[in-house]
Order: structure tokens, then C-alpha cells, then sequence
């Protein structure tokens, strides 16, 4: 490996060092956007027998808020009708809406610097192909060529191309990948705050 990264040359750091961020932030979103950590089976359900009658404690709201994204918007909720019981049905739905912005941003935490990782590899490896290629030109001489520096140069073009697209295809991948469940997400996240809506306008009237 090592003799690969001494092939290559300094435009290979870079490329080196996105490849670690870029790993790192695909294991994150990973963790991060599991369904349970963002919408637990049965949370639901279970907020809507709970708040049927009349509205959690205090306390529960909060542990709700702390179980995941979906919590939190749930308990943004209750919350709200908590502290206003006469609240207009259209001031409750701007809470939740509020609460559902807050989600997306944490969803969508770090897909912006997956997002570049992805597109400045393949020009990070098209550098190291244009330091390459002034190697290979600098090799020639009028006297005749230079083989080592020539071999040198071929190999910073070859290796770098080659790495970069080995990065920026595989971020590109998981980034469409992230993307996708996350309108998924946002799509049930808003159909459960509208369901709980539903309910809560009993307590608001």
C-alpha cells in the first residue's frame, strides 16, 4: 500500500484524506438513520392510547423526546397543548411544521459534505492526472527522455483517476441511498404528526 500511495504522489493526500472523511460519514448516517433511531415500531400507537383521554405527564413527554427523531416531533406536540389547552388548530399545526424542519435537519445532517466528498474526488483525482501528465511532460528532453521520471509521471496520472473515482463512486451510491430513505422518513414523520394533530384537536376545544 504504501508503495502504491509513493507511486502516486502528493496529489494523493487529498484523496486520501476524503476517503477517510467520506468512510466515516457513511458509518455515521448508518447509525443514525436506522429506523429505530428515527422511527420506532409501535411509538406511534403507543402515544396515541396513551394521549386518547388526556394528555402524558410532563415527565413522559420528555422521555418521549429523547427516544428519537419521531419523538421529538410528537412531543413537540403535546408540549404545545400542554402549555396553551385553548391553542387554534392552525397555530398546532405550525408547531408540528416547525418540529418536522427540525427533523429534516437532523436527517439530513452531514449529506451536504457526503454530497462534495462525492463530486470533488473525481477532480482531485483529475488534478493528480494533470500533475501526471506535466511529469511525463517534463521527462522529455531535447537530449532524450527520462524512463524513471516518465514511469513517474504515468503512474500519478493512472493512480490518481483511479482512486478518485474509487471514492466518488461509492459516496455518490450513499448519498442517492441516504437521500431516498430520508424523504421516506419525512413522509411517515408527517403523516404520524398529522394523525396525533387529529387527536389533539379534542383537547383543544
Amino acid at each position: 500500500m504504501f508503495s502504491i500511495i509513493q507511486a502516486a504522489g502528493w496529489p494523493i493526500w487529498p484523496l486520501l484524506l476524503c476517503s477517510v472523511v467520506a468512510l466515516a460519514l457513511i458509518i455515521e448516517r448508518l447509525s443514525s438513520l436506522r429506523a429505530r433511531r428515527v422511527l420506532p415500531p409501535k411509538l406511534l400507537d403507543d402515544v396515541l392510547n396513551v394521549s386518547a383521554q388526556q394528555l402524558p405527564a410532563g415527565e413522559m413527554v420528555e422521555r418521549l423526546a429523547q427516544n428519537s427523531i419521531l419523538g421529538e416531533v410528537l412531543a413537540s406536540g403535546l408540549r404545545a397543548v400542554a402549555a396553551e389547552p385553548r391553542m387554534p388548530e392552525a397555530k398546532l399545526r405550525g408547531v408540528f411544521e416547525f418540529a418536522g424542519r427540525r427533523a429534516v435537519h437532523q436527517l439530513e445532517r452531514y449529506m451536504n459534505s457526503l454530497g462534495t466528498i462525492a463530486t470533488a474526488a473525481p477532480l482531485l483525482g483529475l488534478m493528480g492526472t494533470v500533475v501526471g501528465m506535466i511529469e511525463i511532460f517534463g521527462s522529455q528532453t531535447p537530449g532524450g527522455g527520462n524512463p524513471a521520471q516518465l514511469a513517474h509521471g504515468i503512474s500519478i496520472a493512472l493512480y490518481n483517476t483511479a482512486f478518485g473515482l474509487m471514492i466518488a463512486i461509492p459516496s455518490l451510491m450513499f448519498h442517492r441511498y441516504f437521500k431516498g430513505r430520508i424523504e421516506e422518513y419525512v413522509l411517515e414523520l408527517e403523516a404520524a404528526a398529522e394523525r396525533l394533530l387529529g387527536q389533539l384537536r379534542r383537547h383543544t376545544t
